[in-house]
């Protein structure tokens, strides 16, 4: 009897071996790739751009009350940003070369017609935005300085470089690399002056005021 549990003990070790060896080697865990980390964008930093767009406003003469001007700008930028978190602080300033300008034949001393133009603008603001990663949309305000160039009819007019304000707000976002693109809208007002003997006999108070539309492109450092 002992003899007989003992071969079929042995039987059972055989047939268990052979079995396990048709199974093969155990089939290796699964391998999970870990996900690409795409890092958040920084604001952080200098930049330099370009910039343009189209200008529409009034101007307003003493004796010919108000009167549309329109026109384009194109010109440079330069900034710097500071990000905290998610808020960017930022200083930028520009300079566009513009041809902004508007005429009216209202009021006798400009029967003939009356012009104001703008021949270049510049900025200097200061901006706040919120980086929501490659989007940043802002806020921004300062001081603006341009030309005003007032002629009447007949004679050679009077110009002025006016000190003014500007307020606005925009959307930056990241391209590709070092790249951003913007658009923005800013409100200009650049005051007025006093054109006397240049503009005739009676003095001319003359204003300038314009919203701009301009798009834009950033290289940052």
């Amino acid at each position: 009897m002992k003899r007989l549990v003992l071969a079929l003990a042995g039987v059972a070790a055989l047939t268990g071996s052979a079995a396990a060896a048709d199974l093969g080697p155990p089939a290796p865990a699964p391998y999970y790739k870990a996900p690409l980390y795409a890092p958040v964008y920084n604001w952080s930093g200098f930049y330099i751009g370009i910039n343009g767009g189209g200008a529409w406003g009034t101007s307003t003469w003493t004796s010919a009350g108000g009167f549309n001007t329109s026109g384009g700008l194109v010109g440079g930028t330069v900034g710097y940003n500071y990000q905290i978190n998610q808020v960017v602080l930022g200083a930028e300033g520009d300079f566009d070369w513009a041809d902004i300008s508007g005429s009216t034949s209202t009021g006798a001393i400009c029967t003939l017609g009356c012009t104001t133009k703008d021949s270049w603008l510049s900025t200097v603001r200061g901006r706040l935005g919120y980086a929501a990663d490659r989007f940043l949309p802002y806020v921004t305000g300062g001081l603006a300085v341009g030309d005003i160039r007032a002629t009447p009819p007949g004679l050679g007019g009077g110009t002025a470089t006016n000190a003014g304000w500007t307020v606005g707000g925009g959307i930056e976002f990241a391209i590709a690399g070092h790249w951003t693109a913007k658009a923005e809208y800013l409100y200009v007002d650049l005051g007025n002056f006093n054109c006397s003997v240049a503009c005739g006999a009676a003095t001319q108070n003359v204003s300038f005021d314009a919203n701009l539309f301009r798009g834009g492109i950033n290289y940052r450092f």
